[in-house]
């Protein structure tokens, strides 16, 4: 699903106009953005957690000069399922 397909399902499910879905669901984006650039998480209890992870440094191959290189240190966004999601998909 992508996110016009999203916001379509939200607004038949809510009965609101599809500008007002799309625009609750770039707000909802904006804040979960904003909040882990910040390095804060985001808990939806029963839905999961979005947090930031840090990767430390290593050592990677470039696979088109099979050279060793580093891999610098860098923070990456992590979704983390909640106990009711996890049941969901089951």
């Amino acid at each position: 699903m992508n996110k016009a397909k999203l916001v379509e399902t939200m607004a038949k499910l809510t009965k609101l106009p599809k500008a007002t879905c799309k625009e609750c669901l770039e707000s909802f984006i904006t804040a979960v953005s904003t909040s882990l650039k910040q390095g804060k998480n985001v808990v939806l209890t029963g839905f999961g957690t979005f947090m930031v992870m840090k990767r430390k440094k290593r050592i990677g191959v470039n696979p088109a000069t099979g050279k060793k290189m580093e891999i610098p240190a860098k923070r990456v966004p992590k979704f983390k399922p909640g106990k009711a999601l996890k049941g969901l998909v089951k």
